[in-house]
């Protein structure tokens, strides 16, 4: 592994050249750079090569980070891609610009209450358990429309539901790895298609991140290609 700077510019040249290869703009892809288990001090190198969003799993942890980079808190874009339980929604509520995993209504009622006056909307995905697995968490895709059309309608300067997210099974396989991304895919085209203005699909990491910008990927959740492994 390079240094975060030289990562992150290969990291950028991946994204390009796919979507040279799909026939789309390059700027129709967010790079979000995953920092969880990274010092403070990983992410701060991080911005100085350009990234502003940053993806955290744990909540304490993520916390920390946003304390500890405090001069940098009005270019920085903090996303929780990790699972959220009801008694931590204020604090990320309060912290956070993004939150990935929302998958019961009861989570996004009280991000909504929790959310300060003060603050833009917290964006928000719902996380899709595309391939139902039992042990991952996850909206069933035949409960999703319902989901998506209550916490659409709660109150919106507070809470903006942006699109959907998934974490689908590793896999080194190309065309299965394409398949699982279309499976979401398919489910955000059908919620556009019912009324919802939704403009974001969070699929693809480091391993995958080429099939899912094919299959129409808005954001990429990229933590090893960049940081390096995580001990």
């Amino acid at each position: 592994m390079g240094s975060i700077g030289s990562n992150l510019q290969e990291v950028r040249r991946r994204i390009e050249s796919t979507c040279a290869a799909s026939g789309r703009d390059a700027n129709s892809v967010t790079l979000l750079a995953v920092s969880k288990t990274f010092e403070a001090a990983a992410v701060r190198e991080a911005f100085a090569a350009g990234a502003r969003a940053f993806g955290e799993n744990y909540v304490q942890e993520a916390l920390a980070k946003v304390e500890a980079l405090a001069d940098l808190r009005a270019h920085l874009r903090w996303h929780l891609i990790g699972p959220l339980q009801s008694n931590k929604t204020r604090p990320v509520a309060e912290a956070f610009d993004w939150v990935h995993t929302v998958d019961r209504l009861k989570i996004a009622e009280r991000l909504a209450a929790q959310r300060p006056a003060g603050l833009p909307p917290l964006d928000i995905c719902l996380q899709v358990n595309v391939d139902g697995e039992a042990s991952k968490s996850g909206v069933a895709p035949a409960e999703l429309p319902a989901l998506a059309e209550a916490v659409a309608a709660l109150p919106r300067h507070r809470l903006r539901l942006r699109g959907l997210m998934s974490i689908p099974e590793p896999t080194s396989d190309a065309q299965a790895q394409r398949r699982q991304h279309r499976r979401l895919r398919e489910l955000f085209e059908a919620l556009r298609a019912g009324g919802l203005a939704l403009d974001t699909l969070s699929m693809g990491m480091s391993a995958d991140l080429e099939a899912a910008i094919a299959e129409g990927s808005t954001l990429v959740r990229v933590g090893s290609a960049i940081f390096g492994t995580r001990s």
